[in-house]
């Protein structure tokens, strides 16, 4: 699948087609400049429209932040409860958790990078409203990760703080994930699978 079609994918959901327009233009453009040096102009522009349609569909470039990183942040986070809720050991489960974490945040990488490390730039409501999604996020990998250990197939002392590097590990993909580069998604996925199966000291074959 092209980029294109997968922006047009990813934001399906949002409508009007307007609406969509200034939204996957408002995520390359802050993924390109940052949120901060973009300005509501850039994204008009971008989706072939004045500033002054923007308006009509988003109050504020705050608020466009606010629809895109609430979008990617419960997508991720139903990855992530799909693995947890699925069948399998605690080692096959987390694999699974980690190889379609990792699969989303390659084949997304530029939505991913304004959806994690834009994070900052959200008003003070919104910010705490995303950050209970990461939360669950992390109690999602944390719960899957204590099963490993109360079954006896992980050896992890702290599981927190193995848990924050767990998925600290999967949201840097977003951050260097290039598609012309050697590996495919699906590759860096395996291959981050591994990884972290090694990490919690999971001494079994997937």
């Amino acid at each position: 699948m092209g980029a294109e079609a997968k922006r047009a994918e990813e934001w399906a959901d949002v409508t009007p087609d307007a609406a969509r327009r200034l939204v996957t233009a408002a995520v390359q453009a802050f993924a390109e400049r940052g949120y901060h040096a973009t300005t509501t102009r850039d994204i008009a522009g971008r989706a072939g429209m004045s500033p002054a349609a923007l308006y009509i569909h988003y109050k504020t470039k705050e608020e466009l932040l606010y629809r895109i990183s609430g979008v990617g942040h419960r997508l991720a986070l139903d990855i992530l409860h799909r693995a947890r809720d699925g069948g399998g050991s605690p080692a096959e489960r987390l694999a699974e958790a980690v190889r379609t974490f990792v699969r989303w945040h390659a084949e997304h990488h530029t939505t991913a990078r304004v959806v994690q490390y834009e994070l900052g730039a959200l008003g003070e409501d919104h910010h705490e409203e995303i950050v209970g999604l990461r939360r669950a996020s992390d109690a999602a990998v944390r719960a899957i990760i204590e099963d490993g250990v109360t079954t006896g197939d992980f050896d992890v002392p702290d599981v927190r703080g193995t848990t924050l590097a767990v998925l600290s590990l999967c949201i840097d993909v977003a951050r260097w994930f290039n598609e012309d580069g050697k590996r495919t998604p699906d590759e860096v996925g395996e291959l981050y699978a591994g990884l972290v199966l090694r990490m919690v000291g999971y001494a079994g074959q997937e």
